[in-house]
C-alpha cells in the first residue's frame, strides 16, 4: 500500500473495502430517509448492525495483527480495561498499515493502525482513542451512517414505510463505503469528541497533556510533505493547532498542565526468557 497520512476521524477507508454483500436498511426505508418521510427512524441497532457488516469486511480483507503480535499486546494493555464506555461495548483491533490514523464504527469497533502507533506513546494513544470513543458514545457514527445513506440516494422512495433489514448488491456497499469515506464530522461534534477524550485522560487518571500532544503531532505532519492531502482531508474539521490549544487551555484551567514529554514507545513483543538445562555428569568411581 502507498504511504500516505490520513486525518482522524475517517469513518471508512478506501484500502481493502472490497464488494460484498451485507445486511442493511430496505430500499424502501432508505427512500424515506432520502426524502425526509417522518415515519422512517434509523436507529442504533440499524447503524451498528451495518457497521457490523463493514468491518467485518475490513478485517477480512486487512492485515490485522494476531494476539502475539507486539502491536496487539500493546493495545490490550491500554485498552482492556476500556472494552465499555459509557454503556457502549468496544472492541479493538489494529491494522498493520504505515497509514496514520485510528476510526471507530457504530457497533463500537475500533481500529488503529501501526502507523499511528509509530508515532504516539501509550497517553497519546489513549487520547486518540478516547476522542474515537466519544464520536461512538456521542451518536456521531450513526449520524455519518445515515448521512452516507443520504447522499448516495441508493433507495426508492416508493412504499418507504418498510424498515427491515434486507440484503443489497456489491455495486451498492462499493458506492456506500464511498459515501461513507466522504462524510466528515461536523467542527461541534469534533469538539465534543475532543472534550470526551479529555475527561476520558482524566476520569481514568491519565495525563491529560497528552490530548494536547497529540494534536500537535498531527499538525506537524499537516505542515510537512502530506500538507496539501491532509488539508483536503480536515477541510470540514478544526485544525489540529487550534484543537491543541483547547486542550491546553482545559489543562490549565483544571490547574494540571505541564509541558508533556513523550515517552518511549515500544511496539515489540516481549522476549520470553528461555532456560537451558544444564548437562550432569557423573564421574565414574
Amino acid at each position: 500500500m502507498k504511504k500516505r497520512f490520513i486525518a482522524l476521524g475517517v469513518l471508512f477507508l478506501s484500502f481493502g473495502f472490497v464488494e460484498a454483500n451485507a445486511q442493511i436498511l430496505s430500499d424502501k426505508a432508505m427512500g424515506a430517509l432520502g426524502k425526509g418521510v417522518s415515519g422512517f427512524t434509523f436507529s442504533d441497532a440499524d447503524a451498528a448492525a451495518l457497521a457490523k457488516k463493514a468491518i467485518d469486511e475490513m478485517d477480512a480483507n486487512n492485515p490485522v495483527a494476531g494476539t502475539n503480535d507486539g502491536y496487539s499486546i500493546r493495545l490490550n494493555r491500554l485498552f482492556g480495561k476500556h472494552i465499555s464506555s459509557e454503556g457502549v461495548a468496544l472492541n479493538y483491533k489494529v491494522y498493520l498499515v504505515k497509514d496514520i490514523n485510528a476510526f471507530a464504527c457504530a457497533d463500537g469497533s475500533v481500529r488503529v493502525f501501526a502507523g499511528l502507533m509509530d508515532i504516539m506513546d501509550d497517553n497519546e494513544l489513549l487520547a486518540v482513542i478516547g476522542h474515537e470513543i466519544g464520536h461512538v458514545v456521542n451518536h456521531d457514527t450513526r449520524d455519518a451512517i445515515k448521512a452516507a445513506y443520504k447522499k448516495e440516494a441508493l433507495l426508492d422512495v416508493a412504499s418507504s414505510q418498510s424498515g427491515k433489514i434486507e440484503t443489497i448488491t456489491q455495486s451498492q456497499l462499493g458506492q456506500l463505503g464511498s459515501a461513507m469515506i466522504d462524510s466528515k464530522h461536523s467542527r461541534k461534534q469534533e469538539s465534543e469528541a475532543d472534550n470526551f477524550s479529555y475527561d476520558f485522560m482524566k476520569k481514568n487518571g491519565y495525563d491529560v497533556n497528552a490530548v494536547e500532544s497529540a494534536f500537535r503531532i498531527l499538525q506537524n505532519l499537516s505542515e510537512g510533505a502530506e500538507a496539501s492531502f491532509l488539508t483536503k482531508m480536515v477541510s470540514s474539521h478544526p485544525d489540529s493547532g487550534k484543537r491543541a490549544e483547547e486542550a491546553k487551555k482545559r489543562a490549565v484551567k483544571d490547574g494540571l498542565y505541564k509541558a508533556y514529554i513523550q515517552q518511549k514507545i515500544v511496539n515489540t513483543a516481549p522476549v520470553k526468557a528461555t532456560t537451558t538445562k544444564k548437562k550432569v555428569t557423573t564421574k565414574k568411581k
